[in-house]
């Protein structure tokens, strides 16, 4: 029989637990909904005191220190070892439990720094002081008393509004609540737990290479999961197997080198804002497609690929329903075959200004913030020429600096491009050792009595996480496990978690703590 025929007929148990029904037995039975609702909300001061800290990743090196020292004392509170890496006045902390022989070492990640945020956008008074909203007979977020999350019954459909409420504060104190729970009904965990708290994973993780390397031998592990994203809109528990990289670019076109009043220069003078947005139309077609040659020729699918991204079963009408879209790109024939290929995004566009600072003027220039959603297959290095070659063939001449006089005189089309640092994609087989680890905690924490809950299955997420950074040097296979609901609206304003997935992901940690890694 051959290797493949073999896994094809063995495949089903592998898939289903055969013979194993009582699997989800092994959840703790002493743990039941009251007990994670108490322990939820007794770490809800700490996690509302933690969103009161500003986080901004790029704002202040002070701030994210004021962070690490807080996460310290928090694990320090638990039995946790901890100690920081400076990483440049942006520090990590890094998080051990006292390990026990024999048993296998989990290491797990999360982020605490956040997205950068406009105060005037959110409808609150600071995106860092924490509301509790709940909708009202129209369908509208009403901030509520903060009293009606701190108490036992709480309503599950409660949420949280805050910068980082759900990415990635959110799961920190899920894991701290989970791990206080198992403290305080004397249950071991099945598994050395470690962890490892990044300062930067919104900048791209641009210290957590070094990191790495430095401390190695503390960060030793058996496995890798990552809690960070959001779970399958369905509420179902949410493995998840890879992620795409990020490579961002910044275009500067140019034009005069002064605003000109459009009267007298009109029709005469280059305006950069035009040159741009036709550079940038040119890239895309009307279907949503990029149009540079070899973009997505590196990408293939096979059968089982397809397979298990159709299985995942979104409810496309309901997504676009509630992002407020008719249509969606047509770059693949569904949303998660289209999360598997290269994309490239208009993050941000500025030229000149509008509304009542809008001048009768030719801007002296146009920019365009670019991020670029990497894969395994066709990394940042390529992808980026890729557009580099094509901005050329559109009669751009290329700086990385702000035009001299004599260049100004020679290139009728000057843009500058600057690269930022770049997050790659990762991805790890379906068929190995932590995918059944991880699928197995996740149905022992889910499922009861004969209704078995089974995991969602997702090839590779569409967001960047630093997977690659930290699996590649210390060769660990990975899971990512998501814990906040899909409409939190991560990095954008109005950030929000929902409440009932504070309790599922405790529920989903517990599993995966009490679980064997075996």
């Amino acid at each position: 029989m051959t290797k493949n025929r073999f896994f094809r007929l063995l495949s089903p148990c592998l898939f289903s637990f055969c013979g194993v029904s009582s699997a989800w037995a092994q959840f703790p039975t002493l743990i039941n909904d009251q007990l994670i609702r108490t322990h939820a909300v007794a770490s809800f001061p700490e996690y509302l005191e933690l969103l009161a800290l500003p986080n901004d990743a790029i704002a202040s090196a002070r701030d994210i220190q004021i962070n690490a020292d807080h996460l310290e004392k928090l694990f320090q509170k638990r039995g946790f070892n901890t100690r920081q890496f400076s990483n440049k006045g942006r520090p990590l902390v890094l998080a051990d439990y006292p390990a026990v022989n024999g048993l296998k070492t989990i290491l797990f990640y999360i982020h605490f720094d956040g997205q950068p945020v406009i105060a005037s956008q959110w409808a609150q008074p600071s995106p860092w002081q924490a509301v509790v909203k709940k909708k009202d007979s129209s369908g509208k977020w009403q901030i509520v008393d903060m009293k009606e999350l701190l108490q036992q019954d709480f309503d599950p459909e409660l949420r949280v509004f805050a910068r980082a409420a759900a990415d990635d504060k959110g799961p920190i104190m899920m894991f701290l609540a989970a791990i206080d729970l198992l403290r305080a009904r004397g249950i071991a965990p099945a598994v050395n737990i470690k962890v490892i708290l990044d300062s930067e994973e919104e900048i791209n993780s641009p210290g957590m290479s070094e990191a790495v390397s430095q401390n190695k031998d503390f960060l030793r592990a058996d496995a890798l999961v990552i809690h960070d994203m959001a779970t399958h809109p369905s509420g179902k528990p949410t493995i998840i197997f890879g992620n795409r990289g990020v490579q961002t670019m910044s275009l500067t076109v140019y034009g005069a080198k002064a605003p000109l009043h459009s009267g007298h220069y009109g029709n005469f003078i280059p305006n950069p804002a035009f040159n741009l947005v036709r550079l940038l139309a040119s890239m895309k077609n009307d279907q949503g497609r990029v149009t540079i040659p070899g973009y997505y020729s590196s990408t293939k699918l096979n059968t089982e690929d397809l397979r298990v991204l159709d299985a995942v079963g979104d409810d496309e009408a309901a997504l676009k329903k509630r992002v407020g879209v008719q249509n969606s790109d047509q770059v693949a024939s569904n949303y998660q075959r289209s999360l598997q290929y290269p994309s490239l995004n208009i993050r941000g566009l500025a030229s000149a200004n509008v509304g009542n600072e809008a001048a009768n003027i030719i801007p002296k220039e146009a920019v365009a913030e670019i991020d670029i959603r990497t894969t395994t297959e066709a990394n940042a290095a390529y992808l980026s020429g890729l557009i580099k070659k094509h901005i050329q063939k559109q009669g751009f001449h290329i700086i990385d600096h702000a035009p001299t006089e004599a260049e100004r005189q020679q290139y009728s089309k000057l843009v500058q491009v600057k690269e930022g640092l770049p997050a790659e994609a990762a991805r790890q087989p379906l068929d190995t050792k932590i995918r059944y680890w991880a699928e197995r905690a996740q149905v022992n924490a889910f499922s009861e009595g004969s209704k078995r809950i089974q995991p969602i299955m997702i090839r590779a997420a569409g967001g960047t996480v630093p997977t690659h950074e930290i699996v590649s040097p210390l060769g660990l296979p990975f899971v990512i496990i998501p814990t906040a609901n899909a409409d939190n609206n991560q990095h954008a304003y109005d950030e929000n978690l929902r409440m009932g997935n504070y309790l599922t992901g405790m529920r989903s940690m517990i599993g995966l703590l009490t679980t064997p890694y075996q």
